[in-house]
């Protein structure tokens, strides 16, 4: 972490037709956000274009030299409507020059697939004079690094499989190298799941020195502290400190200092115990399977997952008896600690999670309206299940619900692991 880095204005420019007619959503402006703030170059103002020369060329003039760092994203492809490279060159006064490298590299790429490259395809090979051809090993489009007096400029291509691994691997050391990103984290981040924002401001506020500046962020549950050095003139080490003290305060509401998510806290639980886990989904219809799925080295703990959506497939394929769903509904908690129990047997887990509910828009009853949602966990000392009320629309629902489930999971590790391991062999 570093938290001397001087105040820098960061312009983002969005570039296509597509995030202004609503056939895409504007995904790049939160994960660059996250990402430069993360550097210490938090968005100073961002703004969408289309894919119209003049447009794009009017705001790199009216940026340049204004803003330390402009990023800008799409219409670096070889197709009529991608006019980035050579209207940032116009804007600039500069011309537009082959990068040899760039172009052996898109021939090899071609060839490997059978394709012959055309003009049209060699115009991606071409860098502001001056400026740096960053490497795109999941695209044909390779970004470009220029930096001139105060501006560092950075062209990456839409896609966001190319842009976000160009952006880490290229971009990032070079912002390092020029001085205008911070060497480590700008901030420390605590984050946490069952608390309120205003409650952990409450929380935060009389640990902080003067002069720093606490921020918040929340999502599905989770809400972010962090904490940066402002004026206070603090080191790393103490905000640092700042963060274990807020950590002790919080006791199980506690997730991580850092960027981890739920399942991924969870899958270094289970590992470090070596022991498994197994699921039953019906209203999230897999997608807590997917949070365990989407985390590298998740094989050696998650044991597999049953998606039961319908009554008949949770009494064919988890056996739940027909009566229990008769008198308690499949939207109970029996049914959950049923499917939990299920799952663990099925799979063969040591632990097991499941999830019903109602998620919307249409369902539920005067008992368990629209939201209600019943948890299920069995563990080797016993099974156990709850009900939860999530706010939102159906898919808000189903994501506050995998992360409820997660977070449920969590607590009784941190709690009861330690028993489970003893009593469960």
């Amino acid at each position: 972490m570093e938290t001397s880095q001087n105040h820098r204005h960061v312009l983002v420019i969005n570039i296509g037709d597509e995030l202004l007619d609503g056939l895409r959503e504007n995904g790049h402006l939160k994960w660059l956000g996250e990402q430069l703030a993360r550097r210490g170059l938090p968005i100073t103002r961002s703004l969408v274009v289309r894919d119209r020369a003049d447009d794009i060329a009017h705001e790199i003039k009216r940026g340049w030299g204004t803003y330390d760092l402009i990023v800008t994203t799409g219409g670096m492809g070889p197709t009529s409507d991608d006019h980035t490279r050579e209207s940032v060159a116009k804007a600039l006064g500069v011309t537009l020059q082959r990068v040899t490298k760039a172009e052996a590299d898109l021939h090899e790429r071609f060839s490997r697939i059978g394709r012959k490259v055309s003009a049209a395809d060699l115009k991606q090979c071409t860098v502001l004079a001056g400026g740096e051809s960053l490497v795109n090993d999941r695209g044909t489009a390779p970004g470009i690094f220029y930096h001139q007096g105060r501006t560092a400029l950075v062209m990456l291509p839409g896609p966001p499989l190319e842009l976000q691994p160009m952006f880490e691997n290229e971009v990032v050391p070079r912002l390092r190298s020029t001085g205008c990103a911070c060497q480590g984290e700008a901030y420390v981040q605590v984050r946490t799941f069952g608390v309120g924002a205003v409650p952990l401001e409450e929380m935060v506020r009389p640990h902080l020195a003067p002069g720093m500046v606490l921020t918040f962020g929340t999502h599905t549950g989770i809400v972010d502290a962090r904490i940066s050095t402002g004026q206070s003139g603090a080191s790393a080490d103490e905000l640092c400190e700042v963060a274990r003290r807020v950590r002790d305060a919080l006791g199980h509401d506690f997730i991580c200092t850092g960027h981890s998510c739920l399942a991924t806290i969870v899958v270094e639980q289970l590992r470090c115990m070596e022991k498994t886990v197994a699921l039953a989904e019906s209203c999230t219809g897999g997608l807590l399977s997917d949070a365990f799925t989407d985390i590298p080295g998740a094989s050696k703990v998650f044991a597999g997952s049953a998606v039961c959506y319908s009554n008949d497939a949770k009494m064919n394929i988890l056996g739940i008896p027909e009566c229990l769903l008769a008198q308690h509904g499949a939207v109970s908690a029996e049914c959950a600690a049923a499917m939990a129990t299920a799952a663990a047997e099925k799979f063969g887990s040591d632990y097991a999670i499941s999830v019903t509910g109602f998620a919307g828009p249409s369902g539920g009853t005067e008992e368990n309206p629209v939201g209600t949602v019943y948890l299920g966990y069995a563990s080797p000392t016993g099974v156990w299940s709850q009900r939860i009320f999530l706010q939102g629309d159906r898919a808000q629902v189903k994501l506050k619900a995998v992360n409820a489930a997660l977070d449920w999971m969590r607590r009784r590790i941190n709690k009861y692991g330690v028993e489970d391991l003893i009593n469960g062999g």
